[in-house]
């Protein structure tokens, strides 16, 4: 068994066009020999967002803490500490914290997407 935990600063800057504000760190993945997903976790600070964008593989995504917008194939909703998101393959979607306190949610996808290295000292 593995267990670690989801520490905002242990994560590390994102770094890809269209991110402003966002920290990122891989809490399960491919380095861990997961054979099917990835537990991402990220941090985006105030006035902070993910890319709008979009990829062939859907990802759920839970809301650990803070609010934000959440846009998805043209519709915005607001979400908070507690919410559980699907993304569909292929939906356009972003995250924006417009809120005054850091957002940080976990992120699931399939692990070859992962993006990332997993937690230091693991």
């Amino acid at each position: 068994m593995l267990i670690r935990h989801a520490d905002p600063s242990t994560t590390t800057p994102v770094e890809m066009e269209g991110v402003k504000d966002v920290t990122m760190e891989v809490m399960v993945g491919r380095a861990d020999h997961a054979p099917n997903f990835s537990m991402r976790h990220f941090v985006v600070q105030p006035g902070g967002h993910t890319p709008l964008h979009q990829h062939d593989y859907e990802h759920e995504v839970f809301i650990v803490e803070g609010q934000a917008e959440a846009e998805c194939a043209g519709e915005t909703h607001t979400v908070k500490a507690g919410d559980v998101l699907y993304v569909p393959a292929n939906d356009l979607h972003q995250f924006r914290n417009t809120s005054d306190a850091p957002m940080r949610f976990l992120c699931l996808v399939p692990v070859t997407f992962d993006c990332g290295k997993p937690t230091p000292g693991s």
